[in-house]
């Protein structure tokens, strides 16, 4: 059978703006970064060679292979520091005084709003522009939802788990 003649079978030439599919990458809070970020591989090296083959070639036909491999390491990358994101906000939720988580969540709460406003005005923007707008916000707003469903779980956590810690340690022993 000849490669060839088989239906279906049609070369893809990928560009820049294929990068873009899937959500963006996660914005990382400078106060966890250094947690979230520890052994993670930011794909720095894939990314500098895929400039360097389109500062050559001029276009991204001739670099198939460096934004097939950049795009695989990104989307690994994003999946381990949006899953990294979460486990620090329960444990923040689980471990902070509760009156500072409780300013933790409102902050977030505000920040959700705030995206969300932003998605709103930025609907009204046409073309690649108002997309890329959209394509990022839209990003931001899921992985903010998410961290504070992380954050708010590990306060529920820490409170059902308070009256077990109190009730113990009121209890007094008599011994005869």
């Amino acid at each position: 059978m000849d490669v060839d003649s088989q239906a279906g079978m049609e070369e893809t030439i990928l560009v820049g703006d294929d990068l873009m599919m899937g959500p963006p990458s996660p914005i990382i809070p400078p106060e966890i970064a250094s947690h979230v970020l520890e052994g993670v591989d930011l794909c720095d090296g894939l990314l500098r060679n895929l400039f360097l083959c389109l500062q050559i070639n001029d276009i991204e036909p001739f670099c198939q292979d460096e934004i097939v491999i950049y795009r695989e390491c990104a989307e690994k990358r994003d999946k381990e520091l949006r899953k990294r994101l979460e486990e620090s906000e329960h444990k923040l939720g689980l471990s902070m005084p509760l009156d500072q988580a409780k300013e933790r969540a409102t902050q977030l709460e505000s920040d959700i709003t705030s995206l969300e406003r932003r998605l709103i005005l930025a609907s009204g923007v046409e073309g690649v522009e108002g997309f890329r707008q959209r394509w990022s916000l839209h990003g931001r707003l899921t992985d903010s939802k998410k961290r504070l469903e992380a954050l708010k779980q590990g306060m529920e956590n820490r409170e059902t788990n308070k009256p077990v810690e109190l009730s113990t340690a009121k209890r007094r022993w008599f011994f005869w």
